[in-house]
């Protein structure tokens, strides 16, 4: 029997805010161990929590980047559990009336474009950091009450490959909006995700499994691949799959159980006494809606009519907000934008993802690269030698053409020089002529090479070239 999959999402993004969602206490990463704590974020009775207007703004603010509508008003309620990440033994989140509603995400998989529509987005605090050791297990606070925003999908998803791409284009719509650094080795962005299975023609869902706290792309994406195949072999067997939450361990490759699936009333929400609702005005959303950035998709459509690129290379370069903002500064001063992309596809993204920093960490400036451009397209030096100038500016910055002139690195252009070079080539390779006399094209291919050689890599090839072909082709005649 052939099963279909049903895939939905709960993607969980901390906001980029300076002080948790209702207290005052920082968000800072990486602080020792329960430093950044208070009354509020660790529950202490009589405790009273205050909402972080700012968080409010953010998840607005994703939401009308995601089609979402914004209702007038939304509350907060309060979602009871008992966990030790927990302080209060309650986790103030929204339920029935949350900030954003709908809305929905293309993705590109395959060639093709696929809705994948949302349910909602709401936001809640995080819950603390469990740390387990070798006999012990610690709780760290420091993250507990940092504003979080989990957005839901509806169960428009049927694959591993969509449920990737979807993640990945949001992750860029959420860079573009600002709302969150979705650093995914400081738990910005983790995912759970529900799966299900059903016979082919079925339109009622099947019984689903949740795995809880992917915190990367890879993860979800094998994740899903496992578990679709364990239920396909739990239901191809005459077995019932059981409504359950599972974890998944990435060192083993497989999913196990952790406990039975919880329902929205085994948390025994209600709304939450201490906080009033969110009155939000329309003209407050409409002034949000009109400060929203350019999008993804956008910004893709734009270099290519604004730059002349091809598609390829508008969505390389449009994938990481922060490579967009350099290339178009750099675009902006250079003469020919696709020689600045293809620095960046090729060079640039090459030492980020080598190096595992971001492109303004770099040393290299986008006036810098518009300048290596320049001098490439005025021919002041050739290929070989822009490279050895990038590298120069990649370590440790500078004005390539300063570089250029204090390291007499510009190209042999003129004629008497070059005519010199190209004739002591030929007389220093007598053989290569003879080869070339005897019908071998390629021999003239070396000789350029011995006159760059001869010039250390400063005379222009294309002119070498073209000498060099004179001189043999009146040579053999």
């Amino acid at each position: 029997m052939r099963y279909r999959s049903t895939i939905g999402l709960e993607v969980h993004v901390q906001l980029d805010t300076r002080s948790k969602m209702f207290c005052a206490c920082s968000t800072a990463y990486g602080a020792p161990p329960n430093t950044q704590v208070c009354p509020v974020c660790l529950g202490y009775p009589g405790a009273m929590p205050s909402a972080n207007a700012e968080a409010i703004r953010l998840t607005v603010m994703a939401g009308l980047m995601l089609g979402c509508e914004i209702p007038a008003f939304s509350k907060f309620d309060r979602k009871s559990y008992f966990y030790p990440d927990m302080p209060k033994n309650y986790q103030i989140s929204q339920y029935d009336r949350p900030l954003c509603v709908g809305g929905g995400l293309d993705v590109q998989v395959g060639g093709a474009s696929r809705r994948i529509g949302l349910t909602r987005i709401h936001l809640e605090e995080d819950v603390a950091k469990s740390m387990h050791f070798s006999a012990a297990s610690g709780v760290d606070f420091n993250r507990a009450g940092v504003p979080l925003m989990e957005i839901v999908t509806k169960p428009d998803i049927e694959t591993p490959d969509e449920a990737m791409a979807f993640l990945q284009a949001l992750k860029q719509v959420l860079l573009y909006a600002g709302v969150s650094r979705c650093d995914l080795e400081k738990g910005n962005l983790r995912c759970d995700v529900n799966c299900s299975l059903r016979p082919e023609g079925q339109a009622e869902l099947g019984t689903k499994a949740e795995l809880k706290n992917l915190n990367t792309f890879k993860g979800v994406y094998h994740a899903l691949g496992y578990e679709i195949g364990r239920q396909r072999e739990v239901l191809a067997s005459g077995g019932r799959v059981s409504q359950e939450t599972r974890r998944w361990d990435m060192d083993s490759g497989v999913t196990y159980p952790m406990r039975s699936k919880e329902e929205a009333h085994d948390y025994r929400y209600f709304p939450e006494p201490d906080l009033t609702e969110i009155a939000l005005a329309r003209e407050q959303v409409e002034a949000w809606r009109a400060a929203l950035p350019e999008r993804p998709q956008q910004r893709r459509e734009r270099l290519v009519r604004e730059y002349g690129l091809p598609e390829y290379d508008a969505g390389v370069l449009a994938a990481d907000k922060a490579v967009g903002d350099f290339f178009e500064a750099a675009a902006r001063l250079a003469p020919n934008a696709k020689a600045v992309s293809n620095w960046i596809m090729t060079d640039v993204l090459r030492l980020l993802s080598e190096r595992e920093v971001p492109v303004d960490a770099l040393p290299l400036t986008p006036e810098a690269l518009a300048g290596l451009v320049r001098l490439v397209e005025e021919r002041t030096i050739n290929m070989p030698t822009a490279k050895t100038v990038f590298a120069m500016l990649v370590e440790r910055g500078g004005d390539p053409a300063r570089i250029v002139r204090e390291q007499n690195l510009g190209q042999v252009s003129d004629a008497a020089a070059l005519e010199k070079l190209v004739d002591d080539a030929i007389a220093a390779n007598p053989k290569s002529v003879a080869d070339y006399r005897a019908g071998k094209v390629a021999a003239a291919k070396f000789l350029v090479g011995q006159v760059m050689r001869l010039s250390k890599g400063r005379a222009d090839p294309q002119r070498v070239g073209d000498r060099i072909e004179a001189r043999l082709q009146k040579t053999d005649g």
